[in-house]
């Protein structure tokens, strides 16, 4: 029998996936590191909806935590950070935060693989890091979720200042627009703690997994659409050229 949160959870790796795949073929045509940052962070989600998926259905063990909890709330968000590092402030800045994003989820890996377990993992239910981990991966989580979120939000203030400056429109709209829908996306994801108490706890992260995910994409969209589409193409001489 599936149940609503085994369906939610399924919802959502096949949304992440699909957003993941077609983030990661705009990169292919185009080659945009922010892209394959966004394709890369997206894929995590997807993996971390599919620990969820595998948890609810068939009931959690230890590997299925650790996967989850490396997936859902490490590693995912810094990797979308670093595509808004990439967009607004070009290779120069990105490769660095890339470097570094890249240190950070192979030590998490590794500390998640082998931290120690307080007790075992219930069956039912959402296991929580903060009951079954020590200090280090909760750390981890802390850090690189409320970083990677923390840049992400900056990037979509930056932007909306630098168009409030008299930066030109065009691409600085979108630009603000863009990241303001990842940032709210972001939010979304981060969300699921206030909705545990009204739908359960499975439901809330299944729920706004889909709907985080799907604003990130709108606004991943958004961000990169090109201003041939905007405009008339004779109104952009410069840009048509690229």
């Amino acid at each position: 029998m599936v149940t609503p949160e085994a369906a939610l959870a399924a919802t959502a790796t096949l949304v992440a996936l699909a957003f993941s795949a077609s983030t990661f073929e705009r990169w292919l045509q185009r080659r945009r590191p922010h892209e394959a940052a966004w394709s890369l962070s997206l894929l995590l989600f997807a993996v971390a909806s599919f620990a969820l998926w595998l948890g609810v259905a068939k009931g959690w063990d230890a590997a299925t935590f650790r996967v989850f909890f490396l997936f859902g709330a490490i590693v995912n968000v810094p990797w979308l950070a670093v595509g808004t590092v990439y967009l607004l402030g070009g290779p120069a800045r990105g490769r660095p935060a890339a470097a570094v994003t890249a240190a950070l989820s192979l030590y998490a890996a590794g500390v998640v693989t082998v931290a120690p377990l307080r007790g075992g993992v219930p069956a039912t239910g959402l296991p929580k890091g903060s009951e079954l981990f020590g200090a280090l991966p909760r750390v981890l989580a802390a850090v690189a979720s409320g970083g990677g979120a923390t840049v992400v939000i900056a990037g979509a203030v930056w932007s909306a200042v630098r168009l409030a400056r008299g930066a030109p429109g065009g691409r600085s709209g979108r630009l603000v627009v863009g990241n303001v829908l990842i940032a709210v996306g972001t939010l979304v994801l981060g969300g699921s703690g206030t909705l545990a108490g009204r739908l359960g706890e499975v439901r809330a992260f299944a729920v706004t997994l889909v709907i985080g995910i799907a604003v990130l994409f709108a606004g991943f969209l958004v961000a990169t659409l090109p201003l041939s589409l905007q405009r008339p193409a004779q109104q952009l001489p410069a840009e048509a050229a690229r």
